[in-house]
């Protein structure tokens, strides 16, 4: 029972931390987001203007591929391991709708990556917000059917 204990540990520990690194860099995504939507007029000419969002746009690629290409398998793994099957069913249609934030932040990265023009920004980030924050209640519904619903034995 505690070789076992142990397995699940190592096994998925690093679940966990991976989850909670990913949060925190949610959260420093979120506190970008809040600075540039504090800006009420953004210049083209202003350099900090740019730079601030060339900083964002690589929080945000950052942030969406980690939770694709780690964060989200990973989950998808423990839900299999656990046979969380009405909780993988649920995940995968989160997964869809999490799709359609993955493609807007992409054209907003695709648009801003040289930030040359930034008549549209205020509004484009108000339609990013929107889409970030149905976002991050997919995701945390599917941290929570499929991590945080068995933790005591996944951790």
């Amino acid at each position: 029972m505690l070789e076992n204990c142990r397995n699940a540990r190592e096994r998925w520990g690093g679940v966990s931390e991976l989850i909670d690194r990913w949060l925190l860099s949610r959260q420093n995504l979120l506190i970008i987001y809040s600075d540039l939507a504090a800006i009420s007029e953004f210049h083209d000419d202003d350099p900090d203007h740019g730079e601030r969002v060339q900083e964002f746009s690589e929080q945000l690629v950052d942030y969406v591929s980690a939770g694709h290409f780690e964060v989200y398998e990973q989950l998808l793994r423990e839900g299999r391991e656990f046979n969380e099957k009405e909780g993988l069913k649920e995940a995968r249609i989160l997964l869809e709708q999490i799709g359609d934030s993955t493609e807007q932040a992409l054209d907003f990265n695709d648009k801003y990556l040289t930030p040359d023009d930034l008549s549209a920004l205020a509004d484009d980030l108000s339609a990013l917000g929107e889409a970030l924050v149905n976002r991050f209640e997919a995701e945390d519904r599917i941290i929570a059917i499929l991590h945080e619903a068995h933790r005591g034995a996944a951790v």
